[in-house]
């Protein structure tokens, strides 16, 4: 049974990412909003401390430990709490520091996920040390990865990539990227696979980096790939084409980074929290945590509600990481954790700037911009449609054909 609580073994490491947070991130924060593109160098040494971590074999990155679905299920008798659950509360932490400079950090690319997730293993020792972007939405491509049209056709023992990926988060500056493309558009769903492609293979190509409401220091590309060629190898996990398994390799995926990105919404969201209670607090706004909300002052009532959703979402967001070191299928609750977390991140982050005012408005605190970061949270790894979409399909048991 899935403990609730903090787990002990990892509280050292949930404080190292806190102090990260405070003493690294929070400061340089606005410096990079304001400086949009420009590389954050701050985050070389942080990277070098978090790949120190690493070593220990802790883990405190975007990566996590993957949601490997050719393992075997998790054993009921044996229960444990893993890389992916340290790595969504350590995320949650750095996250109260700043959403878009961890999005920044070297080798902690959400394409490291999908590596963990799908690789064999001789693909993982050889790609240790990559820092891996992500590559799955298109022009004409939104939420729904399955109607991906980047197409890979095998020649000889190389794929040829065509297409074109947008708002890929750190397109620029990792070293390789992850692309989802077709080997057979007739075959939907189960023939979309991933290939890591180098940057400075021929036939890729960043167009240009996208200005953008919030986590503006993270980079966001549009990349094209024309007649790419990659290496037969490089294509992640099996070549084979499994119509019965469908998507699986794929979803495995997002059964990793969903967890993750919940908990980048729920650290956010904490920040906010923290910083509203505190502003309250010196305004003569009383929280008290023993009365009824109802009989306390309106601000006080609807801080006490935010903190209530807040609670829930980070409670769905360890349960949906926990699964996943557990080896148990958690595709359900991935989306569960995804959809609460993003809705209850930008709900937090607005209703903080309202309560604060024009402390919340202006620049004088970092509010305006926690409720600017948020608010991707929500929509990037699968919208909160699609996520209430794959939640019903899963509660009514309905495949993707059966509930559109």
């Amino acid at each position: 049974m899935i403990n609730l609580e903090t787990p002990k073994k990892q509280a050292a490491l949930i404080d190292q990412a806190h102090q990260l947070a405070m003493n690294m991130l929070r400061p340089i924060s606005r410096k990079y909003d304001r400086a949009e593109h420009e590389y954050p160098k701050e985050l070389d040494m942080l990277a070098a401390l978090i790949d120190g971590v690493s070593e220990t074999g802790a883990s405190s990155g975007a990566g996590a430990g993957g949601v490997r679905r050719d393992d075997k299920q998790g054993d009921s008798d044996r229960v444990r709490n893993g890389a992916n659950l340290a790595s969504a509360l350590s995320i949650a932490e750095m996250c109260w520091g700043d959403t878009a400079l961890l999005l920044s950090m070297p080798r902690q690319g959400l394409g490291n996920s999908a590596i963990a997730s799908v690789a064999n293993e001789e693909q993982l020792a050889r790609y240790e040390g990559t820092w891996a972007a992500m590559a799955i939405t298109e022009p004409g491509t939104g939420s729904d990865s399955a109607n991906i049209t980047t197409t890979a056709v095998l020649d000889g023992d190389e794929y040829v990539l065509n297409g074109e990926k947008i708002f890929v988060t750190s397109g620029d500056r990792a070293d390789s990227v992850v692309v989802w493309a077709t080997l057979d558009k007739s075959l939907g769903r189960a023939a979309i696979k991933s290939f890591l492609v180098r940057k400075d293979n021929p036939g890729l190509k960043v167009e240009r980096l996208e200005h953008k409401l919030g986590i503006r220091a993270s980079d966001t590309a549009v990349i094209t790939f024309t007649d790419c060629r990659v290496p037969a190898e490089d294509l992640l996990g099996s070549p084979e084409i499994d119509t019965k398994s469908g998507f699986g390799g794929a979803m495995a995926t997002f059964d990793n980074t969903r967890p993750l990105v919940a908990g980048m919404a729920v650290g956010c969201a904490r920040a906010s929290l923290d910083l509203t209670r505190d502003l309250l607090e010196q305004a003569g706004v009383v929280i008290d945590y023993d009365r009824p909300a109802q009989s306390q002052s309106a601000a006080a009532a609807k801080f006490l509600q935010l903190e209530a959703d807040w609670e829930g979402a980070k409670l769905l967001m360890m349960q949906a990481a926990w699964m996943a070191d557990n080896r148990k299928p958690n595709s359900l609750e991935a989306s569960m954790a995804k959809a609460k977390a993003g809705r209850v991140g930008s709900d937090v982050t607005l209703s903080c700037v309202q309560l604060c005012g024009t402390l919340g408005y202006s620049e004088a605190e970092l509010l305006e911009k926690w409720a600017r970061d948020s608010k991707i949270l929500d929509i990037f790894e699968g919208t909160q449609q699609i996520q209430q979409l794959i939640v019903a399909r899963r509660v009514l048991g309905l495949t993707s054909a059966q509930l559109r």
